[in-house]
């Protein structure tokens, strides 16, 4: 898959898969699905690492995640996520960053926002560059929003989300991820928009659909999310097999000799 194959998509009305992956071991089962497309998220930063949100995400964990899923999934369409505040310190810096992802092993590059990046992500385009925008919900402003809330919910964020869009399209992004907004507005917006809208708890009437590969595989029981479906109970599996080693180290069932060397 590349970009136009992407706009063809949606032309064609056929829905576009996205999962995070953020390692090699889950990249290569991945690589041997259909999803289109797999995105090395700062979401990372939490999900791995273990930090209260995404803004502990550097270039250099992007970095380090990126490399990893491009050696597992080296067929895919991999996009690299710009961490926080590495784009916003001038154009010399955001293009730094994105040429560092983009040789780990992206093919292309997703930034949060329209505000103040439309000529990063004009130049980066020109440049070669594939670009993805990022609106709704943006978990680098979690704080300047007042907290992980749904957008879209009056006019005025209305207008300003189909602003934002347009202008991202213009720009040369080749797809927008649009984030915890109401249905009607996302709908709105991908009918508007020429080029294709993924949603994350932006309803049903999107381009394609994104999530994070944990939540699919139900790793996080203490993460409950309205627009996420958990598709296996993982972490109650996990923990099963990790007891009966346990169980089985302790009553000598393992190991046997089959996994024994000898002379």
């Amino acid at each position: 898959m590349n970009i136009h194959d992407f706009i063809r998509c949606k032309q064609r009305k056929q829905k576009i898969s996205m999962i995070t992956c953020y390692d090699y071991g889950f990249a290569k089962i991945i690589n041997n699905t259909p999803i289109d497309m797999i995105l090395v998220g700062d979401s990372v930063a939490m999900t791995v690492h273990g930090f209260p949100n995404t803004l502990s995400a550097t270039v250099d964990m992007m970095v380090t995640h990126t490399e990893a899923v491009a050696r597992g999934a080296p067929t895919k369409f991999i996009i690299g996520d710009l961490p926080f505040m590495s784009y916003r310190k001038g154009l010399n810096s955001g293009m730094q960053a994105i040429e560092k992802i983009m040789r780990a092993g992206a093919s292309a590059i997703k930034l949060e926002g329209c505000e103040g990046n439309l000529k990063l992500i004009q130049h980066s385009v020109a440049s070669g560059v594939p670009m993805m925008g990022h609106i709704g919900l943006m978990p680098q402003s979690v704080f300047s929003l007042g907290g992980y809330k749904v957008q879209g919910k009056d006019s005025a964020s209305q207008k300003k989300l189909l602003e934002d869009a347009l202008a991202l399209e213009q720009a040369g992004c080749f797809a927008i991820v649009l984030e915890c907004v109401t249905e009607e507005i996302a709908q709105n917006i991908a009918q508007e928009l020429t080029i294709p809208v993924i949603g994350i708890g932006a309803g049903r009437y999107v381009d394609g659909q994104v999530l994070v590969l944990q939540d699919i595989l139900g790793l996080n029981s203490e993460f409950k999310a309205k627009f996420v479906k958990t598709y296996l109970a993982g972490e109650q599996l996990v923990n099963e097999a990790i007891n009966q080693f346990h169980q089985d180290v302790l009553t000598q069932v393992f190991p046997e000799p089959k996994h024994c060397f000898s002379l």
